[in-house]
Formats: C-alpha cells, structure tokens, sequence
C-alpha cells in the first residue's frame, strides 16, 4: 500500500539532518517519495515544512492537505531526472510571456497594461538582461535571442526544489518575467497575481464574475501562494 492511502501510523514527524540535506522522518523511519527515492531536502526550513505535514494528518493520510510534500515529491521524482528538458521548457515562457502580448482595445484596458506592466519589462532588461519586445493581439513577436538566452541561464541555474516551486510559478501567471520577479523580491506573489489577471479583471468588471471561474481563480492563486513559500523554504 502506498503512503498515499496508508492511515496514521505513526506518533512523530521530524525533521532530521542526513548526508545531502534534511529529511523527514515518521517515528524515526524516513520518509520516501511516491517512486520510493529518499526525500532528501535542501533547508531545514523545509523539511519542518514537510514534517509539519505529516504531523497534521489524522486517520488517512490526504495529499490533497500537503501541498509542500508534493512539490518535494515532484522536485525528486520528476524534475531531477529531467532538469534541462523542465528548465528548457519553462525558458520558453520568455519567448511568449503575458506581458509582452497587449489588447488592440479599448483604450483604457491598452492604457492599464501598459502602466502596469511595463515597468516589470524595463526591470526584467536592466536587471536580468532580457529586453523583450510587445506586440498586440495574438500574432507572435519574436525576442531577441540574446535575451532568451539571458532568461534561459537564469532558469538553469535554480535547483530542482527551486524549479519545480518555479514552474508553479511560470504556469499559473503565465509570465516568465513575473515569476523572476517574485523570486528576486522584484514583486511579492500578491502583486503577480494580481498584475497576471488584469486582462480577467478588466471582464469581470464589466460582465461580472461567474461562480465556476471564480473557484478556479481561488484555487490557482492559493497554488501560487504555496509555490512562493515552498521557493523561499529552499533557501
């Protein structure tokens, strides 16, 4: 039977130190991902994160209650064995990133964008390298490659427990340069949610919120609030 559906069985959840970084342990018997790989952490910061899962399950254990847990489980079992192909691929958001693509209109929504994003645009130049040109409607602008090739660096250099917090990051926003904001204290994850919806923001407040959009829109920004904590815990 896996972790996953096993029920209580233990008294204590601990973090403890082992050779590579820390990990978790119930009753003094390690913890192991769902692929049956140590789940060894790089911080304390983050095994206590973990251990305080574990410690708050009662009768069957709900993964869907330990969000930190999953994402360790997947920096070991799915971004270590594929980390090029995972930050490839998260590097690419550079050549399509929400900030670059504006509305045609009307002129207070074009006006809006322009003021709010385009000062994380200038930052993302000065600081990390990366000019990235704007383009409207939904016709692809192609970028400098010098300044993918900057982005693309910086992705690389994370590692897996970063990335696999930054790919929650990347994907939910939508924006490769909102997510390295947040990572560099540019923007707190707050602000990128907020910046990453103002084209949502801008319907609602003329046709309303429908209740369904709205759950997912709760859901989205809750994971990302967990993707900014479980990058910080890494140290």
């Amino acid at each position: 039977m896996s972790a996953w559906s096993a029920r209580r069985f233990w008294t204590t959840a601990s973090a403890v130190p082992v050779e590579g970084g820390f990990t978790v342990q119930l009753d003094g018997r390690p913890v192991r991902t769902p692929l049956k790989s140590p789940l060894v952490l790089p911080t304390l910061a983050l095994a206590e994160a973990v251990a305080f899962e574990w410690q708050a399950q009662e009768g069957t254990v709900k993964p869907e209650t330990m969000p930190f847990t999953r994402m360790a489980n997947s920096a070991v079992d799915k971004v270590k064995p594929q980390f090029v192909a995972v930050a490839d691929m998260l590097a690419e958001y550079g050549g399509s990133d929400l900030l670059c693509y504006r509305a045609e209109g009307p002129a207070e929504l074009v006006a809006r964008q322009a003021e709010e994003w385009d000062p994380l645009l200038d930052w993302a130049s000065a600081e990390l390298g990366a000019a990235l040109r704007t383009t409207t409607g939904v016709m692809p602008v192609t970028q400098p490659e010098s300044s993918l090739a900057a982005l693309r660096s910086l992705v690389h250099g994370f590692g897996a427990f970063q990335l696999a917090a930054f790919h929650d990051l990347v994907a939910i926003t939508g924006s490769l340069v909102l997510a390295m904001a947040v990572t560099r204290g540019r923007i707190d994850v707050a602000e990128a949610w907020r910046l990453s919806r103002i084209d949502e923001d801008w319907q609602i407040a003329l046709w309303g919120e429908d209740e369904e959009a709205a759950e997912v829109a709760a859901r989205k920004r809750a994971d990302l609030v967990q993707a900014d904590r479980f990058f910080t815990l890494c140290g």
